[in-house]
């Protein structure tokens, strides 16, 4: 299950950094590229040399290597990644990382991981049960941080209970369960629509909307993370695709998108509906740019093609069709006579009266409905996961 995964594996300053040596020897057995990135007080419990000789790459510590004078890239780490395992995970960096500190290397790395991180806690009992840890441990989760329990058993302190570092064991079987868990979508064809579009007036006018395109680009990234093969068609953003099974057609106005995704949609197993397409483009585009004259400006505007209920009237079999629904009011009612009007199999709803919520941000706040009539309401989450709850919808009804 570990073939060919690139394992980024962050030590820090605990007793239990000695099972990190474990760790690398099963997961090289197992075909995985491990890399290690220390922080400076886990040296004090193993060498760089020991964990070297058994990655067969040099152990990361400093930002500046003055062997050779070149700098150790975070943010290469961070791409280079399949899953990023911080074990042990001491109280220190777990605060560290829930407030978004970036003191040593580890830290940079974490903060620029696209991959998912898991963390190994090893501390004492009374650190391990303290609020603070409790809610940093909470913050992380929060933010897609996945935690791997640690085991009951005696402590360094001599205290006997919870706070020892999972058994390496443990920890391996934890990363085979995601990596076979990912594939869910293995060879289904999946076909995404993002951010908005632009409807030219002139030149250098348009008429557009706020739409970043992250709830799309996060749908993207995590279809492709689940094995399937994604074509993203976006509209104008300022957003990079990372996986390489995302396929990215760009586009910039809604008959663009139309053409692009009524033309793809007969070889997908799922569509889903994230962009924000105008509704209206004006009927005529000038080719020079618009003077002022007089006091105003009459623009005469028609509906565009209307591309959720074209799909639904070509859907065929086995095919699932997810629409978006942006609601001021109403937005139950809504979001449902939309679903039916355009004969989807189930609307994500979310309202701009939810804080945090909407357009720019990176949290969302969402609420599914089927055509059978459930309604599932969930909590507002990092979008990211908030596409894992959309695609484990889409995947319970396949």
């Amino acid at each position: 299950m570990l073939q060919g995964k690139n394992i980024l594996l962050g030590v820090t300053g605990s007793i239990a950094a000695y099972k990190s040596a474990y760790l690398i020897r099963q997961w090289i057995k197992e075909g995985a590229d491990v890399q290690v990135v220390m922080t400076s007080l886990a040296k004090e419990f193993i060498t760089p040399l020991t964990l070297a000789t058994l990655s067969k790459h040099s152990v990361l510590a400093d930002f500046f290597d003055p062997t050779n004078g070149s700098w150790n890239s975070h943010v290469n780490l961070g791409l280079w990644a399949d899953a990023f395992v911080i074990a042990p995970a001491t109280a220190n960096t777990l605060a560290k990382m829930a407030n978004g500190i970036a003191d040593n290397l580890l830290l940079t790395s974490y903060l620029s991981a696209k991959c998912p991180v898991f963390i190994a806690p090893a501390m004492d009992l009374d650190m391990w049960m303290h609020p603070s840890t409790q809610h940093n441990l909470q913050q992380l989760q929060s933010v897609g941080v996945q935690v791997i329990d640690p085991a009951v058993g005696e402590l360094a302190s001599g205290l006997e209970g919870k706070g020892r570092m999972a058994d390496p064991e443990t920890i391996t079987n934890t990363l085979y369960h995601f990596f076979a868990a990912k594939q869910t979508l293995q060879g289904k064809q999946v076909i995404i629509t993002a951010g908005p579009t632009y409807e030219k007036i002139d030149p250098v006018r348009f008429i557009g909307n706020y739409s970043s395109g992250k709830m799309g680009f996060a749908l993207a990234e995590v279809c492709a993370e689940r094995g399937a093969s994604v074509t993203l068609i976006a509209g104008p953003v300022q957003i990079k695709t990372m996986h390489p099974n995302i396929h990215r057609i760009d586009v910039e106005s809604a008959s663009e998108m139309f053409d692009v995704t009524t033309k793809l949609f007969p070889d997908q197993d799922i569509a889903i509906l994230t962009a924000a397409v105008a509704d209206f483009t004006p009927e005529l585009k000038v080719s020079q740019k618009l003077k002022r004259e007089g006091n105003g400006l009459t623009l005469h505007l028609k509906s565009t093609q209307d591309i959720a209920a074209t799909l639904g009237k070509m859907k065929q079999g086995k095919q699932i069709l997810v629409g978006f629904a942006l609601e001021t009011e109403h937005e139950i009612e809504n979001a449902q006579l939309k679903l039916e009007r355009k004969q989807l199999d189930f609307i994500v709803l979310n309202s701009l009266r939810n804080p945090q919520a909407g357009f720019g941000y990176d949290t969302n706040q969402i609420t599914i409905i089927d055509k059978q009539g459930a309604t599932t309401e969930f909590s507002v989450k990092d979008k990211r996961e908030v596409a894992k709850d959309i695609m484990d919808a889409i995947q319970n009804r396949q």
